[in-house]
């Protein structure tokens, strides 16, 4: 599929430590046309991508090995505020829905990933970003 006329200038970065849940979450956005510039399965890659590749969305998975998610975000969000970061997990129960948030996350998608629902949640968060 092609990129979204509407999105096609915002870029995308998935971020998460299973090759898996990368590929498919890749899958998923550039078949529902959104532009992914990169994947990343650390903390040290994302950031570099992050500097590097100017996302304007990262998706983040909570659980990863060197540090988790929620501190990845807080990072991203003190260093990049232009950036924004929806967490993907499967970890969804509601301490760690309002961590995410507090962390900066504007939403949040569970796993094992509904395309609809992640598809929408990036659409919500550019379309809302597109305002500004």
């Amino acid at each position: 599929m092609t990129i979204n006329p509407k999105f096609k200038d915002y870029r995308l970065l998935v971020v998460d430590d299973s090759d898996y849940a990368r590929a498919q979450m890749t899958s998923l956005l550039t078949q529902a046309g959104f532009m992914v510039v990169g994947e990343a399965s650390s903390a040290e890659d994302a950031l570099r991508q992050v500097k590097e590749k100017k996302p304007h969305l990262v998706l983040m998975d909570i659980v990863m090995p060197e540090i988790s998610g929620l501190q990845l975000t807080e990072k991203i969000m003190a260093d990049f505020t232009q950036i924004g970061v929806i967490m993907v997990s499967s970890l969804g129960h509601e301490q760690v829905v309002l961590e995410a948030i507090a962390a900066g996350a504007s939403d949040f998608v569970q796993k094992p990933v509904d395309p609809l629902q992640l598809t929408e949640a990036v659409e919500k968060f550019l379309t809302t970003m597109s305002k500004d």
